[in-house]
Order: structure tokens, then C-alpha cells, then sequence
């Protein structure tokens, strides 16, 4: 106990420390563009669809893919640093409790795709990041989703993180075709891409003369229609020209190809639009190339 009293001074200047550095990341974060709060889980489980959770048990998790919380959001920033006085306490009993010869439990945390939201450790986690760990034991329980979760996301893109969600329901596409991303960052598009899907089911229906499943047209719209463009798109070198684009925005960029020749009387087949789209994408400058090369 003496030992802990005799430390309050360096812990008390260790929150004063903690305190600085979010003002002045708070700043930073202003001119840098950088996700500055931290995700309350609540949040981010109202926009997607969640299929259920279970247990993973102990495990090590990297620090910075912690990214909310499911009750402290508002107390850290998104590098954990307090945001306010009133966690003083019980950070400084922290730091305190994780001093040479201590132990402290491991936090308790939900995994959504590559990120993690806090249960139980909040403080602990904002200490560890203080005193640079890169890694921190956690009991972990896995929330079951089809979107694709990664540590860049931000509150900001949440809606899209949505519609992704709306489009594998509606779809079902995760279960038709396992292990498959379709990702789209414009606002829209993933609707574009179930008008499509729609207009394909009705033409197929047509075709064959009775109608055709949602699962089933899926499926069909998936092997047969957008899988070739895509592979002609992969085997070309239009992402490096088309840099920022997804392979879902080359294939609708693909389809609106498309219909803007079709208004100018030229009827093309999806294939041909690929190849055209693909042909007539400007190449890079050499000082463009340059630049690329520079920043990699």
C-alpha cells in the first residue's frame, strides 16, 4: 500500500501525459483527416446485420485493431487516450496495478470482421497503449456478419457498411456463393447492383419459362454475368490505372459503359462493354507512374 502511495505522484503525471497527447492528437487529427472517436458498438450493430456470436476464449489481440467500445466511447479517443478528467482515478489505478510484479486480467472484447469493440477493460487498454504494447490478452467473442469489417473503419462510413449489409440480406450472395466481396464505397451503388440482379432474374424467368428462385437468379447473375467481367478486369491492368476503384465500381463503371452507348444507338453485349470500357481507360503519365512508384 505504501509502495502504490508513494507512486501516485508518477501515476498522476502519467494521466497528465495521456491527457496532453489527446488534446494535441485531437489537433492533429483535424489537419490529417484521421478518425478521431472511438466506435460505440451499438452503433455499428444497429447499421449490419449480426447472425449470432460465440465464444473464441483467450486469445492475443493487437491493440490497434480495437477501434470501439460497447460502453466507454465517449471517454477515449480512437488511440484510447482519456478524453476527460473523470477517468483519472481509475486510470491511475491502473498503471498503478500493472506495474512490475502485478497482473491484470485480461479484457474482454467482441471480434467483428478484423476489428474489436471493448466489453470489459477499457482503462486497461488505454494504459497498455500508453506504455507501448502492441498486443493484449482477451477473452473474445465473435460476432457473426457477412460485411467486410476492417480497421480503417470510421463513423463517417458506417452507411455504407449498411447498404453492404442490405445487399448481402436482400441477395443472400454470402450464402450462394461462400467467400465472395463485393465492395462499393459510392453511396448507391449497391443498389445499382440489386436492380441489375432484379432485371437479370426477370430476363432468365423469361427464358426459361417459369420463375426463377431469388437464390437461384443470384447465383446464375453471380457465375455468369459479373464473374466474367471481373476476371476480364483482373487480367487486365485497369485497377492500376483505375487506382481507388473496387472491382465491384469497375463492373458497374462497366455497365454504365455500357448504357451510354446503347443511348447513342450502339447496342453492346456486357462482354463487349468490358473490353471497350477496359481499352478506352486513359493510361497513366509517366510522371504519374512515378508517383505512384514513389509513394509505394
Amino acid at each position: 500500500m505504501s509502495s502504490d502511495t508513494s507512486k501516485m505522484p508518477w501515476a498522476e503525471q502519467e494521466f497528465g501525459k495521456a491527457r496532453t497527447q489527446a488534446i494535441l492528437q485531437a489537433i492533429s487529427s483535424i489537419f490529417q483527416r484521421q478518425p478521431r472517436t472511438l466506435l460505440p458498438l451499438h452503433a455499428v450493430r444497429s447499421r449490419i446485420l449480426v447472425r449470432g456470436q460465440h465464444y473464441l476464449g483467450l486469445q492475443s489481440v493487437r491493440l490497434d485493431r480495437i477501434v470501439g467500445s460497447e460502453g466507454r466511447a465517449l471517454e477515449f479517443d480512437r488511440h484510447f487516450l482519456p478524453r476527460t478528467g473523470h477517468t483519472k482515478a481509475r486510470w491511475m489505478n491502473i498503471i498503478l496495478a500493472s506495474l512490475p510484479g502485478r497482473h491484470l486480467p485480461p479484457i474482454e472484447v467482441y471480434k467483428l470482421g478484423a476489428v474489436y469493440f471493448i466489453r470489459d477493460g477499457n482503462h486497461r487498454v488505454s494504459v497498455a497503449r500508453r506504455q507501448g504494447q502492441v498486443e493484449i490478452d482477451a477473452y473474445v467473442t465473435k460476432l457473426a456478419t457477412d460485411v467486410v469489417v476492417r480497421p480503417e473503419l470510421t463513423a463517417s462510413n458506417l452507411v455504407h457498411l449498411e447498404e453492404q449489409s442490405d445487399f448481402l440480406e436482400w441477395t443472400n450472395l454470402a450464402r450462394v456463393r461462400c467467400s465472395i466481396t463485393i465492395e462499393v464505397s459510392m453511396l448507391g451503388g449497391y443498389l445499382d447492383l440489386i436492380g441489375h440482379i432484379n432485371r437479370h432474374r426477370t430476363a432468365l424467368s423469361s427464358e426459361r419459362g417459369y420463375e426463377v428462385a431469388p437464390d437461384e437468379a443470384t447465383a446464375h447473375w453471380y457465375d455468369t454475368v459479373y464473374l466474367p467481367v471481373i476476371n476480364r478486369i483482373r487480367h487486365s491492368n485497369v485497377m492500376q490505372r483505375e487506382r481507388g476503384m473496387t472491382e465491384a465500381e469497375l463492373f458497374l463503371a462497366v455497365l454504365a459503359y455500357g448504357d451510354r452507348q446503347c443511348a447513342q444507338g450502339v447496342e453492346l453485349t456486357l462482354t463487349q462493354a468490358a473490353e471497350q470500357y477496359i481499352a478506352h481507360v486513359p493510361r497513366p503519365t509517366l510522371l504519374c507512374r512515378l508517383w505512384t512508384r514513389l509513394r509505394s
